[in-house]
């Protein structure tokens, strides 16, 4: 009975490490490929994520994703030889800083048109404000007058 609450014991603290994914382990020559395939896979976005990149996601097609980045870095390919295969398999949303192609020239230019009519806003309501208050206030002749006593201090505030 002891032996098999001992067991038991055992495979509850252990199950979760017996069931758990073995992570991608890849060998590199060098540091520096090492290094520069972790900059690239970090500079690329899992299509089922969505906004999170291929080194940190765990869904199949980011596995598969660092498999082909790891398997064309190992016959020699560069960086953007491995981001255009990707680019053609997976679509342009796999990059987080797409390029600057008339089918992106909106995305890219979206910020600054927004800046652009938020300034000429911004520009039209102090020019309305500055005109308002150079114009005339708005009172007649009788009514500066009394304000003007008022004003002083001379304290006859009577209504003719």
């Amino acid at each position: 009975m002891t032996r098999s609450v001992l067991i038991a014991l055992l495979l509850f603290a252990y199950g979760p490490f017996l069931t758990a994914e073995p992570s991608d382990v890849y060998d590199f020559d060098t540091r520096a490929e090492e290094q520069r395939f972790h900059d690239l896979i970090s500079e690329l976005r899992c299509p089922k994520c969505q906004n999170q990149n291929i080194a940190d996601s765990n869904a199949p097609i980011s596995k598969d994703m660092r498999e082909e980045a790891y398997q064309m870095m190992s016959s020699g390919a560069s960086n953007d030889e491995i981001v255009g295969a990707l680019v053609d398999r997976f679509g342009e949303f796999v990059r987080y800083k797409p390029q600057v192609e008339s089918r992106t020239l909106l995305l890219w230019a979206t910020p600054v048109i927004a800046v652009v009519i938020g300034l000429l806003v911004v520009a039209g309501i102090v020019i309305r404000s500055r005109r308002d208050n150079q114009g005339d206030s708005g009172l007649s002749a009788e009514e500066r007058e009394r304000a003007s006593r008022i004003l002083d201090g001379d304290g006859s505030d009577r209504t003719s």
